[in-house]
């Protein structure tokens, strides 16, 4: 807890509370439903970004797969909607009641075994950040051991995703196919589609995320962040000091993971349904463009950095449907040229020094007039 505290004693306690503030005074006073709504939605892969911000930025293993996890986190809030909703409102022209529709449309009578936990809230939640970190584990274990890092783990993240979209796509009729599982309404009876409930998603949304950032830091500040410095920048001192490497990183790996997942549950409760359209290689391309865009080694950079390229993506798609993705492109490449740090970087090597000779100036001069 003392380097917790040391964390939030140096700089980052003021960009934290401006951070809260910004999310949780100033948006909800100055955004429509609509856009507010519309944001809960980007502070769901805020908790990807974080979770990037400790393996890539921290841990140095780039992952092109995290949208894997988001997935895996949002279908276990999905499954857990969908069978309420079959449960709760059971539709006369199904052949079977008490499944899910598109289960009957595809002619499947008996709800799948794989199915029957998530009729548990209580598992559902242990699932959405179980079930990612003990992928991550068998990815990262089955990689790691074996030394398996840089390009190649980044590759092999990339097929990992691809090979789970298919197979969502391919199962059409247990996992809702291309179409996802749609028209989610209740959670425990709460109707989650009123005014109300986008507000208490989205509050609960920023508090969550605010746990989660706390939690990475505290991680950074650690003996544990220490040492994934060290292996980032010097592997094979941290070897041969005694520590076993891929213990780290699979931890760090399974962290990211389980975080993704968070963000994937969020994501289902406020957009109300989940697609394999989020899981496949070009939206986890996109999640690391949100770290790399708000700074890979910064956990509020990743924030700020997820928010401004999804408000761009809204922003060039509704003034400029046909370019946008090159817009998109455009501002991506030039952050990284401009800002290799990201947004984070910026922040630290300009307007930080800039900020701070001003207030020596200021103090200096106050001297001097004293004087």
């Amino acid at each position: 807890m003392h380097s917790l505290k040391e964390w939030m004693r140096e700089n980052q306690i003021g960009g934290l509370v401006l951070l809260m503030l910004i999310l949780l005074v100033v948006f909800p006073m100055t955004l429509d439903l609509f856009r507010l709504n519309l944001l809960g939605k980007y502070l769901s892969f805020a908790f990807v970004s974080l979770g990037l911000v400790m393996l890539w930025g921290y841990g140095g293993v780039l992952s092109l797969g995290q949208g894997v996890f988001f997935g895996l986190g949002g279908y276990c809030m999905a499954m857990f909607l969908k069978l309420e909703a079959a449960t709760a409102f059971v539709d006369k022209m199904q052949s079977t009641p008490g499944i899910p529709d598109f289960m009957d449309w595809n002619q499947i009578t008996e709800l799948p075994i794989w199915w029957l936990p998530f009729k548990s809230f209580s598992v559902t939640v242990i699932g959405i950040f179980v079930i990612p970190a003990v992928i991550a584990f068998i990815i990262g274990y089955a990689m790691f051991k074996r030394r398996v890092g840089g390009v190649y783990f980044a590759i092999i993240t990339q097929a990992v995703a691809l090979i789970l979209t298919v197979l969502i796509i391919g199962q059409q009729g247990y996992t809702g196919g291309l179409n996802g599982m749609t028209d989610l309404k209740t959670l425990l009876g709460w109707d989650i589609r009123t005014d109300s409930a986008k507000y208490t998603l989205y509050y609960i949304n920023v508090l969550l995320l605010l746990v989660c950032i706390i939690g990475c830091a505290w991680v950074q500040r650690s003996k544990l962040g220490t040492l994934l410095l060290a292996m980032r920048d010097k592997e094979d001192r941290v070897r041969f000091s005694g520590y076993d490497v891929a213990a780290f990183r699979i931890f760090t790996f399974c962290l990211a993971a389980s975080l993704a997942g968070i963000g994937g549950a969020m994501f289902t409760l406020q957009v109300g349904f989940m697609s394999p359209t989020l899981i496949g290689i070009v939206p986890s391309i996109e999640m690391v463009i949100f770290a790399a865009v708000g700074g890979r080694n910064s956990l509020l950079g990743a924030v700020y950095g997820t928010l401004l390229v999804n408000f761009g993506k809204t922003y060039f798609s509704e003034k400029f449907p046909d370019l946008w993705l090159f817009a998109i492109a455009a501002m991506f490449i030039g952050v990284v040229l401009v800002m290799p740090d990201g947004l984070a970087g910026v922040y630290r090597n300009k307007i930080l020094p800039w900020w701070q000779n001003r207030q020596s100036g200021t103090a200096g001069g106050a001297v001097r007039k004293q004087a």
